[in-house]
């Protein structure tokens, strides 16, 4: 699928240290985490006054500037009708000044900035993260000396292992674009950013991919699968019959009940 034909697909989806900024309709929070436009966050919390667990929503859209937060948000307004806070972030693109390493940074700081906010229960944090952004989640999970760590990760249809999926062209050349060249220019980055190649990952994952997806290959969850149990990682893996790469973020399909469900999981 190509990166038209995939715009044209989510934009059909029935999707509806932090300074505050006024509520949103929705009533969740917005906040900043830097100065760039992207550099943005909006915290859906449950109601009441009770610490929360919180799962951080990272949107895909393959790194690129096409796609946003627009993606991540129905997902995190879902999350909080089951009382988990959703925190659905942005971060530079590919095309807005994303990419290596701005991207990873600004989902480094947006996670941290989670620090800020007295409701979440900070001993139980987990990322959920759609293609680009399974990558991200599980990238996140691994980081050193956070300050806000991830106690899990659940990968949707995640782009785990870069390499391959450059040479699948997985995306036509957005990971090229994303890492600034190919594995062979830049093997350190690729190392870095690879979720295979960080393993083991030593927080538990859940792997969640449509035997129908057309944009990302389910190889790639079926590969990280093997080389994390080899790791010795706890990881599980849900394959979905008959399912794509889009129900997987559609808040009214059973695929996304699969996704909360296994987030709920990390975090009790």
């Amino acid at each position: 699928m190509n990166r038209r034909a995939l715009l044209a697909a989510a934009a059909a989806l029935p999707l509806a240290g932090c300074t505050a900024r006024p509520a949103a309709a929705s009533d969740a929070l917005q906040l900043s985490y830097g100065d760039d436009e992207s550099q943005i966050a909006e915290l859906h919390l449950p109601p009441g006054t009770a610490r929360v667990p919180t799962a951080v929503v990272i949107h895909g859209g393959f790194w690129q500037s096409a796609y946003g937060m627009s993606l991540a948000t129905p997902l995190a307004a879902d999350l909080a009708q089951y009382g988990i806070a959703g925190y659905a972030i942005e971060y530079r693109r590919v095309g807005n000044g994303g990419g290596w390493p701005t991207t990873f940074e600004d989902v480094a700081a947006a996670i941290d900035a989670l620090a800020d906010q007295p409701r979440i229960d900070l001993t139980r944090v987990i990322a959920i993260g759609h293609s680009a952004g399974g990558q991200l989640a599980l990238w996140a999970a691994s980081r050193p000396s956070p300050r806000v760590r991830l106690r899990g990760a659940v990968s949707q249809a995640g782009v785990l292992d870069l390499a391959a999926a450059y040479r699948q062209q997985v995306g036509g050349s957005a990971v090229q674009e994303f890492l600034g060249g190919t594995p062979e220019a830049h093997p350190d980055r690729y190392a870095d950013a690879s979720p295979l190649q960080r393993l083991p990952l030593k927080v538990p994952v859940a792997l969640i991919h449509g035997n129908r997806d057309a944009a990302v290959p389910l190889i790639q969850s079926q590969t990280y699968l093997a080389a994390a149990r080899t790791a010795g990682d706890t990881v599980t893996m849900t394959e979905l019959p008959h399912v794509g790469h889009f129900e997987l973020i559609d808040p009214h399909n059973a695929a996304w009940t699969t996704c909360r469900t296994q987030a709920t999981r990390l975090l009790t």
